[in-house]
């Protein structure tokens, strides 16, 4: 019994943040326009939790966003219009995937640019290596030199 119990509460945790704070007052009799409505919200940030949807936010000024969202398409505005507008509003920084644009540009391609210049300054320090010699074999080992490895090595054959 207590370990379906524990199965039970297990579940549950799991099933947690697959919830969303949408409330049933908030829903709109349309399907069609409930679903685009979910859509864009899970596009949207909430900007009190910041790294959270207005979708699963249960924060006041996420329950705004969503009623604004549903607002706006109840008032015949497409998917773009309706975040074009929020981004007119509110900034970039409402968008949880934010737009390539000139604006956005250094933060879309500051990953691919560093990972392209660690690529090169690696080339290049190799480079560098094999033309200083670095990768050359080491010189042969002189008479008195092999002399002495064969005697340390006859006498640790010995031990």
């Amino acid at each position: 019994m207590r370990r379906m119990m524990a199965a039970f509460v297990a579940l549950m945790l799991l099933a947690l943040p697959a919830a969303h704070a949408v409330q049933p007052d908030e829903i709109m009799s349309d399907s069609v326009k409930e679903s685009r409505a979910r859509d864009l919200s899970r596009e949207l940030r909430c900007m009190v939790c910041q790294n959270q949807s207005i979708d699963d936010s249960d924060a006041p000024l996420a329950r705004d966003l969503r009623l604004l969202v549903r607002e706006r398409i109840a008032a015949g505005d497409s998917n773009s219009q309706v975040l074009d507008f929020l981004v007119a509003r509110y900034g970039e920084f409402v968008l949880l995937k934010p737009r390539f644009e000139r604006q956005n540009m250094l933060l879309w391609l500051l990953a691919p640019l560093l990972l392209l210049g660690g690529g090169l300054a690696l080339w290049l320090q190799i480079r560098r290596r094999s033309r200083n010699g670095a990768d050359l074999p080491a010189p042969p080992l002189t008479p008195d030199e092999e002399a002495r490895l064969a005697a340390l090595m006859a006498d640790e054959a010995k031990s």
